[in-house]
């Protein structure tokens, strides 16, 4: 019996922290090419430039465009450095990829929703909307990005789901970085959020260069850092391959 599209397994090529300068020439053009005979989907996790200029956003969309198979990513911090965000969204946009930020897309039956995500910290040192104003804009700023991620995750139906951000959902796959910093790298707000929906099968993230390939949320959903220098030092690629 043949299987359907919408149940048939879609494995999805994750990788994040491309960091392209204005310097680079077709930097990830013949590893694309590789992806696409390994994977159904190719999912970018974020600092897809190294500063957001819009010239690095032009070198980087010369090579989704030679992509042969769909292109989902978020953008990550380092994409918003020079205040051209919009303009990289559109630039990637328009060279074929599917860029989310608050927003999903059903690909081979398979639901993907994406944004940043946030920084904030994890469990009890989580901060708080508490004291002085400016910290009261930060923490709602960060609420405001993940509440992204669950706007994106409602507007799916499908029955297998991928979460993808920037941001670390879980302390888990932060170990290897100064502890000092886990709260620079991700919240539990973005883990709150993926626990409440049943049929997210995966969870990807980048932006933790140093930290760990793989951990769970409290729920069980597995959580990838696909950071390309994680997932190379993993598994000897410099992306994580994962089959929903």
């Amino acid at each position: 019996m043949s299987t359907s599209t919408t149940d048939r397994p879609v494995r999805v090529a994750a990788l994040g922290d491309l960091h392209v300068v204005e310097t680079h020439a077709h930097p990830y053009r013949d590893l694309f090419g590789e992806i696409a005979e390994e994977a159904d989907v190719m999912v970018l996790c974020g600092d897809l430039t190294n500063y957001g200029k819009l010239s690095e956003a032009e070198i980087l969309a010369a090579d989704i465009e030679t992509c042969r198979i769909p292109v989902v990513a978020v953008l990550g911090n380092h994409d918003y450095e020079c205040g051209h965000g919009d303009e990289v969204q559109t630039m990637l946009r328009q060279a074929g990829a599917h860029v989310l930020d608050g927003h999903a897309v059903e690909l081979l039956g398979v639901g993907f929703a994406g944004a940043m995500g946030s920084m904030g910290g994890f469990g009890r040192n989580m901060l708080s909307s508490f004291g002085e104003p400016a910290v009261k804009r930060f923490v709602q700023d960060m609420v405001d990005e993940t509440m992204k991620l669950e706007n994106a995750l409602r507007m799916l139906r499908t029955p297998r789901a991928m979460a993808i951000t920037h941001y670390s959902p879980i302390p888990e796959t932060l170990v290897g970085e100064p502890p000092e910093i886990f709260c620079f790298l991700g919240s539990s707000r973005i883990e709150e959020v993926i626990n409440r929906f049943d049929n997210v099968r995966a969870a990807v993230h980048g932006h933790a260069h140093r930290g760990a390939p793989f951990g769970r949320t409290t729920t069980g959903v597995p959580v990838y850092n696909c950071a390309q220098m994680v997932a190379r030092q993993a598994c000897g690629r410099p992306y994580a391959l994962i089959e929903l």
